[in-house]
């Protein structure tokens, strides 16, 4: 190769940062609970037997996990059976909301952006990448956005070749 030719990396030379929302992604097992599992006939909240079921709850299934827990069924039930079901698990899970997998994924992207130190960001030139093999609630590049717009030089979207502008401050 002639010394003439030198191949340069004019992305790392822009001044360019590169921020991939994957990486604020809460690693972990995900496991839904559905509510229908401690119902007579999947119908009929029964009180002693939904404390029964959730008392033979093995907790040791669920530690270091993300919970969601939901109700399939058509069917009504009071308030504290949640209550019931959160205490129950509380000490074993990392997190537990009441919602299906995707409402659990907006609410721990929330909460990694939310305590995430943007401060690197500050001023500079920040392209967030677009693609990605895993999947990103929409709602966590809206707050990221919101984060990042005060501080940054400018915010861009995409892959450095081809990114659409989103700020120029």
């Amino acid at each position: 190769m002639s010394e003439e030719f030198e191949i340069r990396n004019k992305v790392n030379e822009s001044g360019l940062v590169n921020f991939d929302l994957t990486t604020l992604l809460p690693k972990g097992i995900r496991k839904g609970i559905d509510l229908k599992d401690f119902l007579f006939q999947e119908m009929i909240l029964k009180e002693k037997d939904f404390r029964e079921k959730v008392a033979a709850i093995n907790t040791d299934e669920y530690t270091d996990t993300y919970i969601y827990i939901y109700n399939s069924a058509d069917a009504i039930v009071p308030l504290w059976a949640y209550f019931v079901l959160t205490a129950k698990l509380t000490d074993a899970a990392k997190k537990i909301v009441f919602g299906n997998r995707e409402d659990l994924e907006v609410i721990l992207m929330h909460n990694a952006i939310q305590t995430y130190d943007f401060d690197d960001m500050r001023g500079k030139r920040v392209l967030v990448k677009g693609c990605s093999d895993k999947e990103i609630p929409e709602n966590a590049y809206v707050e990221l956005v919101e984060q990042l717009k005060p501080i940054v030089k400018s915010l861009m979207f995409g892959e450095a070749c081809s990114n659409v502008p989103i700020i120029k401050n």
